[in-house]
């Protein structure tokens, strides 16, 4: 993904898709869930044209 897009993949209402395709709450409700409820990091790691990966820390 784009650098422009990375920055913004976990904002609320934030999508990659056409108008009416998608809610982008998807990445935004998730980081919520790691974060608030469980004390954990949600975070992304992408190479444009390679892949991406989306990393979830949870402390024990």
């Amino acid at each position: 993904m784009t650098a422009e897009v990375k920055q913004k993949i976990f904002d609320h209402l934030f999508t990659t898709k056409a108008v009416g395709k998608g809610t982008g709450l998807g990445l935004a409700i998730a980081r919520q869930i790691v974060e608030s409820t469980h004390g954990g990091k949600l975070s992304c790691n992408s190479v444009l044209g390679e892949g991406t990966e989306f990393i979830i820390e949870i402390p024990l």
